[in-house]
């Protein structure tokens, strides 16, 4: 019995306890957890850091622009991924003053934001007195502040723009100086006014159509100008097709688009046009139709030789209006033109007056009708045609119904346009004198025979050309109102 024991102690220790090492982590093991847990905490933290230098929102100031006036739109746009999740911020600083406008943290105006598409908001606003009491003329600033959403909302992404603007609240002002304007269906006028301060746009606006203005320093006559830097002097017109009541003010619009208009006294005489009936055939079409189409791809050779010749009296007498007009852009704000009257093509037959009112007919039926805007000269044939005033030509080509043509411009808004010509003898950006030739009649374009096309134009408009070669009526419209501002006067 004895001798039992020491096997037993032998045994129990030799045996391994609860907890002994076969349970422990190695230590190595220990270490590289440590060491992965370190490398994904500098990680995440690296990952964080350089979220904060994703770019934040786009945004774009599309209104105001260098100006805000007594009401100026606020048109703002956000863009850039989960941008409806951020927050937005709209001030207004001026002088020490901090107006808020829109901020949707706060809900201020929040409802003046609105989705514009996926990831693109839209800030529409009004800068007035209302928005921003105590709004005053002087330099501003409007600062826009957006943020975004990265690492799934975890931190904010931020952009602030400023854009500097300069207050006007002070309207221009304007107020007439010459009398008595009396203006023809079709015609033209000139008034001469004041207008204040002397960077505003001006002029006259008869119904919807407006009229430029111009310095008056630019008209010259008798060797002198008019110097006083706030007169100004503007050819309007009453259209053929305007009626007699139609309203006639003179306006001034200032960049930060403050306006004014006055009334100034003026009178429309109606003016009777003539009707007549013009018959066509397959004849002249064969002529005049090919010819025109192979010269222009603004009109497809499409249906019969009818359909074609329609296209082109109408589709694309249109284009050729509008692309007249856009010549008023290219005139001189000064007087080009050597005294008022302007040289009429003498020695001619007229075939066709200012606003004839035609019908066109083919096989006895009516089929079309249009308003011919000039007057239809005829002489001999390649007769040489002469520039009716000083000038600058702007246009020397072909163009629709009007085949070669050649435009003029005398300054002032004032043009002259020839065409059906069977030549040039200018070329655009020549200078020509009075009675300079500009080209030859011809039959180029809608033309029946040989003949000039002869028409008069005002900021592009097609007006009478009869009263441009009266010197009556100059000596009373025009040189008449001239003189009284010149100086010694």
């Amino acid at each position: 019995m004895g001798s039992a024991h020491p096997a037993f102690s032998v045994f129990t220790a030799c045996a391994p306890a609860s907890g002994s090492r076969r349970d422990a982590v190695p230590l190595p093991s220990m270490r590289r957890l440590l060491a992965l847990v370190f490398v994904l905490l500098f990680l995440a933290a690296g990952l964080y850091f350089a979220a904060s230098r994703l770019p934040g929102p786009s945004v774009t100031i599309a209104s105001p622009g260098a100006w805000v006036g007594a009401s100026t739109p606020l048109d703002i746009v956000v863009e850039g991924a989960d941008v409806e999740q951020g927050a937005l911020q709209v001030t207004f600083e001026q002088d020490d003053r901090s107006t808020v406008l829109v901020d949707t943290a706060s809900g201020e105006n929040s409802r003046q934001v609105s989705s514009d598409g996926p990831g693109r908001l839209r800030v529409t606003h009004l800068i007035d007195r209302t928005s921003v009491p105590g709004l005053a003329s002087g330099p501003a600033r409007v600062v826009v502040t957006a943020s975004r959403p990265v690492l799934r909302g975890l931190r904010d992404v931020q952009s602030t723009v400023s854009h500097d603007v300069t207050v006007r609240l002070e309207p221009p002002r304007v107020s007439v100086v010459s009398t008595h304007h009396y203006v023809n269906q079709g015609g033209a006028e000139l008034v001469v006014y004041r207008v204040s301060p002397e960077d505003v746009e001006s002029g006259v606006r008869v119904g919807d159509i407006e009229y430029p203005g111009y310095p008056a320093s630019g008209i010259s006559l008798d060797g002198r100008s008019p110097v006083d830097p706030a007169l100004r002097v503007a050819f309007f017109a009453v259209l053929h097709d305007q009626p007699v009541d139609t309203p006639i003010r003179l306006y001034a619009r200032d960049e930060a688009g403050n306006q004014a208009t006055a009334a100034f006294d003026t009178r429309i005489f109606p003016k009777p046009f003539k009707n007549s009936r013009i018959a066509i055939d397959d004849a002249f079409m064969s002529r005049v139709v090919p010819a025109i189409l192979s010269g222009t791809s603004e009109i497809a050779p499409e249906g019969s030789l009818l359909d074609q010749f329609l296209a082109i009296n109408g589709e694309l007498r249109r284009r050729n209006a509008e692309r007249i007009a856009s010549f008023a852009a290219e005139t001189e704000p000064r007087m080009l033109w050597n005294g008022v009257v302007f040289h009429p093509f003498t020695n001619t037959a007229v075939q066709s007056a200012f606003a004839d009112r035609r019908t066109y007919l083919y096989g006895g039926r009516e089929v079309d009708q249009q308003v011919h805007l000039g007057f239809d000269l005829a002489s001999v044939q390649q007769a040489p045609i002469p520039a009716a005033n000083a000038g600058r030509v702007l246009f020397a080509d072909e163009l629709g119904i009007y085949g070669n043509c050649v435009i003029v411009d005398h300054g002032l808004g004032v043009q002259s346009l020839y065409a059906h010509l069977s030549s040039f003898s200018v070329s655009a950006g020549d200078v020509v004198e009075k009675g300079q030739e500009v080209g030859r009649t011809g039959i180029t374009g809608l033309a029946g025979g040989d003949h000039l096309h002869f028409t008069m134009l005002l900021q592009g408009q097609m007006i009478n050309p009869i009263e441009w070669w009266d010197p009556k009526w100059t000596e009373d419209r025009v040189l008449r109102k001239l003189r009284a501002v010149l100086p010694g006067s």
